[in-house]
């Protein structure tokens, strides 16, 4: 078992949490913990970042700034429950139109729900895939984002190269994800936090603390900032960079097809 982080030589495609697998055994495993914690999973996200995911999808987005004519497309993958897409479509003033995409039907099943509710799925399409071999011709769309869901995706190469092959030529490239802490009193606390608190109180509100403990160690084992911008870099994408949100507890990665 090994809690140190991967790089940007690989070593996701083989993590489990903590845990060492076979590469045809992650994506199996990551599947069951979000059937289980589908309908919890705004419970499971404030849980995560003592509630900042919130302002952290509204700042990606503002970074993002989603064109505002008719026709501009984003594709938003592992984004399920559509927290992202529906951002997106109210920041376009109702003029995009947003794919998301989840390799879990459990979690689609929860975006299209709350789609319906908000009365937005004529602005919406809900696609069950997987992002390492997506369904779309090339040059589709004019952005890509995924929040939160790159770090459960076993082959991180081949998703990117996937989001640089469907974007069109000047699209752009948005990934929001857990990270590492740049203050040492923070990263104390928080991993504090991580370990000791949420599988705990993930058990008292779901009964069961195996996914909470798995998805703490994923953020534990997933690239520090650099490293992972090297891997946008390596996937064709330009002009990398990011910012930290809340002290590097969750960064934001950008990258444009060129």
């Amino acid at each position: 078992m090994s809690t140190d982080r991967t790089t940007a030589a690989g070593g996701m495609e083989t993590s489990y949490g903590f845990q060492k697998v076979g590469e045809d055994e992650k994506q199996a495993k990551v599947d069951t913990v979000f059937h289980n914690v589908a309908r919890r999973y705004d419970l499971m996200n404030d849980l995560m970042s003592m509630g900042m995911h919130r302002a952290w999808k509204n700042a990606m987005v503002a970074w993002l700034q989603p064109g505002k004519r008719p026709g501009w497309s984003s594709l938003d993958v592992a984004g399920g429950t559509g927290d992202i897409a529906f951002r997106i479509v109210d920041a376009s003033r109702n003029n995009a139109h947003v794919t998301v995409l989840d390799i879990n039907g459990s979690m689609l099943d929860v975006g299209a729900e709350r789609a319906g509710k908000a009365g937005l799925l004529d602005r919406l399409t809900f696609v069950e895939a997987n992002a390492e071999t997506l369904p779309f011709d090339d040059d589709t769309f004019d952005a890509y984002t995924i929040a939160f869901g790159i770090r459960n995706v076993p082959h991180i190469y081949r998703a990117l190269s996937e989001a640089y092959r469907v974007l069109k030529p000047g699209g752009r490239f948005l990934c929001l994800e857990f990270s590492e802490v740049d203050m040492p009193l923070l990263e104390t606390v928080y991993e504090q936090w991580s370990f000791r608190a949420i599988p705990q109180i993930g058990r008292m509100v779901t009964g069961d603390a195996e996914p909470y403990q798995y998805l703490v160690e994923s953020i534990r084992k997933f690239p520090r900032q650099s490293e992972f911008a090297a891997m946008i870099e390596k996937a064709g994408f330009e002009r990398v960079t990011w910012r930290d949100y809340s002290g590097g507890i969750a960064a934001c990665h950008s990258g444009w097809k060129i």
